[in-house]
């Protein structure tokens, strides 16, 4: 690894002792405390509020409502406006298709997570750092990444290598993404830098911390001005965790899934059918999503396109499940995650 101690890939761990027998207690009002406390019960110490939102919602959207079907109330979706997920919200935001079945209220990821866990919402797109043994997972779609991002960095300032790193500061909207730094720092490097709040300046960042933790559009724009950033604070070691990740576990990094409530749900095929052929209407619309959000952030429509096609995998196949699977055990070893001995599918 450029700038860091050399990474060696790691051989595909064995899953299957994944399905242990002790299992911790942790009640859904235990999460839902700990989210709106920002921070989870069982590792005060280290346990970062990585439920805080990814970024800003864009507000301008409508509150979608459906009318009810005859025989079934409208699920609650708890939904998210970013430029990732686009493609598996079209159905929802571009079609018709879904009336009926579900009623939409735009939130930021945290809220989603809150509300879920609250019964507030049926449905919702949330981080995989707060799934909890309540929720189940909707088999078929997910946010994750079969190597490269981009939209995920760990900026290492010169001298500092991973081994050396004691400071980062992390963007104040990047929360969820801090859990997936520690375990990297906490399990593969022994080190457990401390994290400080901060604004997605990376500049400023830098000023103050030997690495800094960017995520979302802050990172597709901070890579497009790499030598400005350069200038401004010396040379750097540029990370992509995603890639990091999987050059260390071999397998994906994943951001969030759906996850349901399964008592709420009378008809777990068809929501499974809805939210999979939403996801592929949108990967069909791409040239109508890369025009859509093209006014709304400051990238261009090529570099928007080529996120959305090669950086973003919408999948959720074995391989994101493992993935997510040893995310949680490593993030619990580590203190950084409450345990979450198994995962529960729809």
């Amino acid at each position: 690894m450029p700038g860091g101690t050399p990474l060696r890939r790691a051989t595909r761990p064995d899953f299957r002792f994944l399905r242990h027998s002790l299992r911790r207690e942790y009640h859904a009002r235990d999460a839902l405390s700990a989210l709106e406390l920002g921070r989870f019960p069982t590792w005060e110490k280290h346990a970062p509020a990585i439920l805080k939102c990814d970024a800003e919602p864009h507000t301008n959207l409508p509150h979608l409502t459906s009318v009810p079907s005859e025989n079934q109330a409208p699920l609650r979706v708890a939904a998210i406006s970013f430029l990732n997920p686009a493609p598996l919200m079209y159905s929802f935001e571009h079609t018709q298709q879904l009336a009926g079945r579900y009623t939409l209220e735009y939130m930021v990821p945290s809220q989603c997570a809150a509300n879920l866990l609250a019964g507030r919402a049926d449905l919702g797109l949330i981080p995989i750092a707060a799934l909890t043994p309540e929720l189940a997972i909707v088999p078929g779609c997910v946010i994750a990444s079969l190597d490269h991002v981009r939209s995920i960095l760990l900026i290492v300032k010169a001298p500092h290598t991973l081994a050396t790193v004691k400071t980062m500061a992390a963007d104040t909207a990047s929360r969820s993404s801090v859990a997936y730094s520690q375990v990297l720092f906490r399990h593969f490097f022994g080190t457990d830098p401390a994290v400080i709040p901060t604004p997605a300046d990376v500049a400023a960042m830098l000023a103050q911390a030997d690495s800094a933790l960017v995520i979302g559009d802050a990172a597709l724009l901070a890579l497009e001005n790499r030598e400005v950033i350069e200038s401004a604070v010396g040379p750097c070691t540029w990370l992509d965790v995603a890639h990091e990740w999987r050059s260390l576990t071999g397998l994906p990094w994943v951001a969030a899934v759906w996850a349901v409530r399964p008592e709420a749900v009378a008809d777990p095929a068809r929501l499974v059918a809805d939210l999979n052929r939403s996801r592929e209407l949108g990967m069909e619309h791409i040239d109508a999503i890369v025009e859509a959000w093209t006014p709304r952030i400051a990238l261009s429509a090529t570099s928007i396109r080529s996120y959305l096609t090669e950086n973003i995998h919408y999948t959720l196949d074995d391989e994101c499940a493992q993935a997510i699977q040893l995310f949680r055990r490593l993030a619990a070893e580590t203190g950084t995650l409450p345990e979450l001995p198994q995962l529960r599918f729809l």
